[in-house]
């Protein structure tokens, strides 16, 4: 078996960010997480897509 294998996916993400947040805002995305149980990637992403309405073209 490949050393890669891992379960097959529609939506694979090879990009890695590195961030820093504040406290404050660590805490909330811990809670919208809590919340809604799911991990804080999914989080993060769900919060990016709410961007694309912003982006003016």
């Amino acid at each position: 078996m490949s050393p890669r294998t891992g379960r097959p996916t529609d939506n694979p993400r090879p990009n890695k960010i590195s961030i820093r947040i504040s406290d404050q805002d660590k805490a909330l995305l811990e809670k919208y997480c809590e919340q809604q149980k799911v991990n804080k990637t999914e989080a993060i992403s769900r919060g990016i897509k709410k961007l694309e309405s912003e982006i003016k073209e």
